[in-house]
């Protein structure tokens, strides 16, 4: 089913004669992939993208049109422009669209619009687009992470992901480099001025044309006896939750049923109740995380979908975003130039090559 069809059914069903997005991805989403954002630090662009059943329009003020136009926006996409010194971009979006209408921001008169269920399942454009992002993406963390050495502080490494990133015109929500010593206490080990020490983990969120691939790696210098291992029955869980989805997926189930097999995978690889020190992840796409799987969360598990599971063994992680369809279960960020193991889910007929630590 295309955006269009979607956005039809769901204007059917609330009555609406229009539809409006702003927050920076869900306008990528309806634009193929349009970037509305100059400040990172708000939560909606400079621009907001509608559809009214007929047409898409983008909305934006002058300073933005010409750009727009000219670097972000396909043919066919009307443009509406607005003076940038006489209204907002709320007021502006008020006066162009049709009513009854919603919106993913705060609009006078306007429903308010999530747009979490209608951006999924992923189009085969947008799977095209998560293969290369995912592609470049690990090829940018392994370059940086084969490259490290245990006297580079956390922040260095930080600095270095994101240099080798953005210079792709791949974007960082989130880097996230933990030593040896803080990734042992703490399972988001935002970066500090700490050196690497033994070991190191180094966590990716990545985003481009509003597609978000996560991503971890793991090198060791002089790591402790524990951590092959450790990284090993995270990897279980990982595949598990991967087979899980599938065959959830297949039967019309939910995130609550995906992570009950989470749970039972931590069980038998002698790990009970590790889920509870970190959340374990669950559907990506045009978020980090569309959803994150809980023991009551009902969200749909749809296919073909991105899904990046992030499972923790107590100084271990393993973690990579995967296109899942009903007949297979394909690694979106990988490069095939990194150390492997293959591992069994627990409970299902699925084995994985998973990445392992990288001795250096």
């Amino acid at each position: 089913m295309s955006l269009t069809d979607r956005l039809d059914q769901y204007l059917q069903s609330e009555s609406l004669q229009a539809v409006w997005f702003a927050r920076p991805a869900s306008f990528a989403w309806l634009t193929g992939g349009g970037d509305n954002v100059v400040d990172r630090g708000v939560d909606t662009g400079v621009a907001a993208a509608g559809y009214d059943g007929e047409q898409i329009t983008v909305v934006t003020d002058n300073i933005e049109a010409p750009r727009l136009r000219e670097e972000e926006l396909p043919e066919g996409v009307a443009i509406e422009t607005f003076d940038w010194h006489a209204e907002s971009l709320a007021d502006a979006v008020a006066a162009t669209s049709p009513t009854p209408a919603a919106a993913d921001f705060d609009v006078s008169g306007f429903e308010s619009v999530d747009a979490t269920a209608l951006r999924q399942p992923l189009t085969e454009t947008q799977r095209e687009q998560y293969r290369e992002l995912g592609a470049d993406t690990a090829a940018a963390v392994e370059s940086v992470a084969r490259d490290v050495d245990p006297s580079d502080t956390e922040l260095d490494v930080t600095g270095a992901l994101r240099d080798e990133l953005e210079s792709q015109g791949i974007a960082t929500p989130v880097v996230l480099v933990g030593s040896a010593e803080r990734a042992q206490s703490y399972r988001h080990y935002t970066s500090t001025d700490t050196e690497l020490g033994d070991y190191a983990l180094m966590s990716v969120t990545a985003q481009r044309n509003g597609l978000h691939v996560s991503t971890t790696r793991s090198v060791a210098f002089d790591p402790p006896e524990w951590l092959a291992e450790r990284a090993r029955k995270a990897m279980r869980v990982e595949t598990t939750a991967l087979a899980a989805t599938r065959a959830v997926g297949q039967e019309g189930g939910t995130a609550s049923d995906v992570f009950e097999a989470v749970q039972d995978a931590y069980a038998e690889v002698g790990w009970e109740g590790e889920w509870r020190n970190h959340h374990q992840g669950g559907a990506a796409g045009f978020a980090g995380r569309e959803w994150i799987a809980t023991p009551g969360n009902e969200s749909a598990v749809v296919l073909p979908q991105g899904y990046a599971w992030n499972p923790t063994v107590d100084g271990a992680k393993s973690e990579d975003t995967f296109l899942v369809s009903e007949e297979r279960v394909d690694l979106l960020s990988g490069t095939g130039d990194w150390p492997t193991e293959t591992v069994e889910a627990v409970g299902y007929d699925l084995e994985l090559s998973r990445h392992s630590v990288l001795d250096l």
